[in-house]
């Protein structure tokens, strides 16, 4: 899939006229992620994507246009190339869009830092318009049900997916607020150090809905100590604020596990584990 994903993004690269002679990949997960050297593009192909998220080209899409108007308004985020349009395009079956390459630096956020920027994107997402629509935090939601779907087929044990759902819907009425357009996937291993400063990458998750589920992300995540990340934002939303946030945030996050076990077959005992302990945890947490 790798190869086919690789020569994907390559031929429509070439077809717009791009010199590709030494295409790298830079991250192969539930997207594969190529430089396509020397041209300063990078492609992200939707490969394992589809799984659980059947139409891979509207996320993308949505990524491409809130990038390019946080871009507009000054905010630090990965911008679409322009040396060909970004897409997104077909290919080989393969839903693909591509970026302007930045140099990554291996220095990680720490929690203030991730804090600090995160509020910072908020405020400038609450005021740019996106280019869409949608239903209040339609991508987590599309998504487990989605995983109710095709889950089984993943192999989760159907119990647990029937709970899943379940647990989701229970969730859904608790999940109110202002809405604004948002990251979607606010957690550290999306805010990137390069030469120029921090700058937030991968809003393919993104939707509209209260700021309440990107803090959530990042409150939820276990790369650093998410307490001590969105204690760091000016306003700092409390615990029983995130709530139901938190808990659709486990479950959404759990999902997730079984496309990558779909790619990586070893780690399917661990999803299931892992998917186990969040349906106990958010049904003792909604009694």
């Amino acid at each position: 899939m790798t190869e086919r994903a690789v020569a994907a993004a390559v031929a429509v690269a070439r077809a717009h006229g791009l010199t590709v002679t030494d295409p790298v990949v830079l991250a192969d997960g539930i997207n594969l992620v190529v430089h396509l050297r020397p041209a300063p593009v990078v492609a992200r192909v939707a490969t394992y994507l589809p799984l659980v998220r059947p139409d891979p080209a509207r996320a993308q899409r949505r990524d491409l246009l809130l990038a390019a108007a946080l871009s507009s308004a000054g905010a630090p985020v990965l911008r679409p190339t322009d040396l060909l349009p970004p897409g997104p395009h077909t290919e080989g079956g393969s839903s693909i869009a591509f970026w302007q390459w930045v140099e990554v630096l291996p220095e990680r956020p720490t929690a203030e830092v991730a804090g600090r920027t995160l509020a910072d994107l908020l405020t400038v997402l609450a005021s740019v318009d996106p280019g869409w629509s949608g239903e209040p935090l339609d991508t987590p939601l599309e998504d487990l049900a989605g995983f109710a779907r095709h889950g089984v087929g993943l192999g989760a044990p159907a119990d647990l997916v029937a709970r899943t759902a379940e647990l989701t819907e229970r969730l859904r009425p608790l999940l109110g607020g202002d809405v604004q357009p948002l990251h979607g996937d606010a957690h550290p291993g999306n805010l990137l150090a390069t030469p120029a400063g921090w700058v937030w990458a991968d809003l393919e998750d993104t939707a509209l809905g209260p700021r309440g589920w990107d803090v959530a992300c990042l409150r939820h995540t276990q790369r650093l100590d998410g307490q001590a990340a969105v204690d760091a934002m000016p306003d700092p939303m409390t615990d029983e604020e995130l709530r139901p946030f938190l808990l659709l945030r486990r479950l959404h996050a759990t999902a997730w596990w079984f496309p990558h076990a779909a790619r990586v077959p070893a780690d399917l005992p661990l999803a299931r584990a892992r998917l186990a302990e969040a349906v106990r945890e958010v049904g003792a947490a909604l009694g």
